[in-house]
């Protein structure tokens, strides 16, 4: 974690080698935070000073294919579990409770479902649902970046690799001095609700967090959105662990039709709808009531 630790990696049974961070408590209880879409193991400081002061540790990984870590490609959503169980293991912890953020909300639950016998609790923030056209559509609401994205995404084809490749070069080539607010690095995907509460070091961090991400390429970014409009290999409806789902009105990345969705589908979730927050702002704005939240889902520390 930023200002905290460095780098650290593991090797995994099959090989391939996993990035993380640690930072926080030094003998906490473990949080494990899985990072959005695109993005990377750095958490942002103000999780970590957050944590610290409730007494918990906070664990994160790169997922496959992104910053350090190998690349899995074609993993499904399930897959992390595997890999958050590897690196707890890794060091040494047995219990832990987990939030994911945004493209990480579906990698939060997967833990919850398949390691339930060591997640504690876990916290899906501004997470998005599985891709059931059937059910909803699950591109309304969001701003148009995201929506040509998943329309690409579903093609699979060489515009979806090209926008991809092209959006990695734009990200790559900004400066910190380029980017002083969240429509500078994320454009019409900022909601007001998202700039009015973003400050310039949290800017600062999402670009070195998306920038570590894509520095070798865009694997990581392109299995995520590829996983998750496949089969997640994740029953949410069985999900015994004590699971939150946490959502904003005023989000344009992952609108709030997904948070209503996994509140009504995930086993037992507890919904806390934020009717003034968007994606950025649910999360850098309640970092202290997000871990309060794990700790009473958990029934206290783990």
């Amino acid at each position: 974690m930023a200002n905290d630790a460095g780098r650290e990696s593991v090797r995994l049974g099959d090989g391939r080698t996993l990035e993380y961070v640690a930072g926080g408590a030094e003998a906490g209880p473990v949080v494990v935070f899985h990072h959005g879409t695109p993005g990377s193991a750095f958490g942002p400081a103000g999780l970590l000073d957050a944590a610290r002061a409730k007494g918990l540790r906070i664990v994160s990984a790169s997922r496959a294919g992104y910053g350090g870590s190998s690349r899995d490609e074609g993993r499904a959503i399930a897959a992390v579990a595997q890999d958050t169980a590897a690196l707890l293991d890794a060091v040494a912890v047995e219990r832990f409770a987990t939030v994911g953020w945004s493209g990480g909300g579906p990698h939060a639950l997967a833990c919850a479902a398949l390691l339930p016998g060591r997640c504690a609790a876990a916290l899906s923030v501004a997470g998005v649902a599985p891709y059931l056209p059937g059910a909803f559509d699950w591109t309304e609401g969001m701003g148009l970046e995201n929506v040509e994205e998943f329309r690409l995404g579903l093609e699979a084809g060489p515009a979806y690799d090209e926008m991809l490749a092209t959006s990695r070069k734009e990200f790559l080539a900004l400066r910190p001095e380029d980017v002083r607010s969240a429509s500078d690095l994320f454009g019409e995907l900022v909601s007001d609700a998202d700039e009015k509460a973003t400050k310039p070091e949290s800017v600062a961090f999402m670009l070195r967090n998306v920038a570590h991400g894509l520095a070798p390429g865009v694997g990581g970014w392109r299995d995520d959105d590829q996983a998750f409009l496949r089969d997640w290999g994740v029953d949410l409806g069985a999900i015994a662990t004590p699971v939150g789902v946490w959502f904003g009105d005023q989000d344009l990345m992952v609108p709030a039709r997904h948070g209503v969705w996994l509140a009504d589908h995930v086993g037992g979730a507890h919904a806390m709808r934020l009717a003034d927050d968007g994606h950025i702002s649910i999360t850098f704005g309640r970092f202290p009531e997000m871990l309060d939240e794990l700790l009473v889902l958990a029934g206290g520390p783990w």
